[in-house]
């Protein structure tokens, strides 16, 4: 059976709107261990296993330290949850993760595509990862679930790298259940209706409810071997509704990969 570690990156300083991201991963810890929920998930599978090692936060002064950090920690385990963040950090996390799983398939939760070629010129941003992502060949499969912000040229990146997305205006959920490879989960939570999730940075209303994430993730066909949970931002929530939020799908993320 497989080992995973668990890691906070606290970097926010490629969020293009507002930043607030970076204060998430304790938070999100804190709702997890507060004494409001327990310890399992809706399958029956608890969190509290000694599978499971947290290696605690980490402050990020260089933007590719945390491909470093990701590297040195999947070197102790095999797989690896990380709380962000913005959404730029999945890329060098995906990065890190190619060298162990050199054939990888990615789920993609969020309101937005974040395929652009740059954004307000840094190739990089949290609206750039997966545009990084597959132009390195790090993914062969990308499944992008909840968008509802494509523009033209983030469609025009969808049909360049192949990406299937799976808009709001048009979703089937019960489609998106299999992967034949190794599976990356990046769950942003704006990706979840406001309503759900207000902490975060943008507010884009029409969006997944908890019970269809939930759902999509325990129905999952595939090995899961990392996730990120991230954009969740501290200064945007209400009575830490989204903190409770990410530490709920923290479990059930944990106990698919388990």
């Amino acid at each position: 059976m497989s080992n995973i570690l668990i890691q906070g990156i606290k970097y926010d300083d490629k969020s293009s709107y507002q930043k607030g991201p970076a204060q998430a991963p304790e938070l999100i810890r804190k709702a997890l261990h507060s004494g409001s929920m327990n310890y399992f998930a809706e399958i029956g599978t608890t969190i509290e296993s000694g599978q499971i090692v947290d290696k605690g936060d980490f402050e990020i002064t260089s933007y590719f330290d945390i491909e470093g950090i990701t590297k040195t920690h999947l070197n102790i385990e095999s797989k690896i949850l990380t709380l962000g963040g913005d959404h730029s950090i999945t890329f060098p996390i995906v990065k890190a993760l190619h060298a162990k799983y050199p054939v990888l398939d990615i789920l993609h939760i969020d309101a937005h595509a974040d395929l652009y070629d740059n954004y307000e010129g840094d190739p990089y941003s949290h609206a750039c990862p997966f545009a990084r992502i597959m132009e390195n060949g790090f993914a062969v499969r990308l499944v992008q679930v909840g968008i509802r912000t494509l523009n033209t040229h983030q469609e025009e990146q969808a049909k360049k790298f192949g990406v299937e997305i799976h808009p709001m205006n048009n979703l089937n959920l019960s489609s998106l259940t299999k992967f034949k490879n190794p599976l990356y989960i990046s769950l942003d939570m704006d990706g979840f209706d406001p309503a759900f999730a207000p902490g975060v940075s943008h507010h884009e209303p029409g969006g997944l409810t908890s019970r269809q994430v939930i759902d999509l993730i325990q129905n999952i066909d595939a090995e899961v071997v990392g996730a990120d949970i991230v954009e969740y931002n501290p200064t945007r929530d209400f009575q830490d509704m989204t903190a409770f939020l990410a530490a709920k799908m923290m479990k059930e993320i944990l106990a698919k990969m388990l």
